[in-house]
């Protein structure tokens, strides 16, 4: 599949740019988040470069059969509701449990415009003691990849500094939808 993925993406286009680091373990930022596309271009980027898909998806979807297919595609169920542990230290236990484990979130939250992000992302790197990748679909460059890590999550107030930076220039499908946290520039 790797081959055939990459092979997909450039007949469309796209330039698979940076490498997936050799981490074992990372909370991989995804933005902007502005169309379903984002989802179909994200999953042939990971194919091509040979990389497991971890997202969250509410506990609620995972009744029989749509339970099979949302494990295959690497979807996590997630107890937004248990009020006896919360999500990140729910992901953190996973974390603890597995070799290799890389968490794609869209910490917009959304695929329409907001200009807060939701910080789950930095409370989850922080709490597992993991680094944060940055990964990105440029619309405009018709570019994917993963250019970009943090490694230090002690300060949200640095560590969002640094991801609006890096996301400042990145071109969204729908870019009248994307806005970086303004709490944070």
């Amino acid at each position: 599949m790797k081959i055939v993925s990459g092979k997909i993406l450039k007949l469309l286009g796209w330039k698979i740019v940076g490498n997936f680091p050799n981490i074992n373990k990372s909370v991989v930022v995804m933005a902007p988040h502005t169309s379903y596309w984002d989802f179909v271009l994200g999953r042939l980027y990971l194919d091509a470069v040979g990389r497991s898909n971890n997202t969250l998806m509410k506990k609620e979807i995972f009744i029989f059969p749509l339970n099979i297919l949302m494990s295959k595609l690497g979807a996590i169920p997630i107890d937004r509701g248990n009020k006896k542990i919360s999500y990140v230290s729910q992901l953190k236990s996973i974390f603890n449990e597995r070799d290799e484990f890389n968490l794609f979130i869209a910490p917009e939250g959304t695929r329409k415009q907001t200009t807060r992000w939701k910080k789950g992302f930095f409370h989850i790197a922080k709490e597992a003691d993991v680094p944060i990748l940055l990964s990105y679909i440029d619309y405009k460059e018709r570019k994917i990849g993963i250019e970009g890590i943090v490694n230090d999550t002690s300060s949200i107030e640095s560590t969002m500094k640094e991801v609006n930076k890096f996301y400042k220039n990145k071109n969204a499908k729908y870019p009248e939808n994307f806005a970086l946290d303004k709490r944070f520039q």
